[in-house]
């Protein structure tokens, strides 16, 4: 990977630059996220509750400089669809050279996973969640989108992911997701 950040004739000749992203999954589903909330004093909240074992999957990656992401939601979380995340992360930046950073999921290091020619994967430390920004993005949507909330149906979990992911803005990405050990690094 260093040659490819000191070889400034390979970013000229083939890329118009080189992009840092750090990639996660996470599973959403139709079990409800009971948590503490507001509410007038004397009153007790009801909050309806479930517990349905039905799961979709995020995947994301982000640019925690730029505030640049990708997002895609999947039924399943595996090596073939970590591979058509990647694709669609190298389609949406294709005059960039894309290292992905990620934890040590076994699906992240299969030998079935089929890199972009824009994009080679680089790793933290394995059980260390508080290292890859990408997790305070779930926590965000997890926290203003599914807390307290109930789903009669996947596909109502699925559109209430999308519609989340959607609206996610670089600024919120950035104050959510820069640290100062990655902008050091750089």
């Amino acid at each position: 990977m260093n040659e490819v950040f000191h070889n400034s004739t390979f970013l000229s000749e083939k890329y118009a630059r080189v992009r840092l992203m750090f990639y996660d999954e996470a599973r959403f589903g139709r079990i409800s996220d009971v948590a503490y909330c507001w509410c007038a004093k004397g009153f007790r909240p009801v909050v309806p509750s479930l517990c349905v074992r039905e799961y979709m999957y995020a995947f994301g990656a982000v640019d925690p400089i730029c505030g640049d992401n990708s997002f895609i939601v999947a039924p399943a979380c595996n090596t073939g669809w970590t591979n058509a995340f990647f694709d669609v992360v190298s389609h949406q930046f294709p005059n960039d050279y894309i290292v992905m950073v990620g934890d040590n999921a076994s699906w992240h290091k299969s030998k079935g996973l089929i890199l972009p020619d824009n994009m080679e994967l680089m790793y933290i430390p394995a059980y260390t969640p508080e290292m890859n920004p990408t997790e305070q993005v779930w926590d965000e949507i997890r926290e203003k989108n599914f807390k307290n909330r109930f789903f009669e149906t996947l596909e109502k979990v699925s559109k209430k992911l999308c519609d989340a992911l959607h609206d996610v803005p670089k600024t919120l990405i950035k104050s959510l997701c820069n640290r100062n050990w990655i902008n050091e690094s750089i």
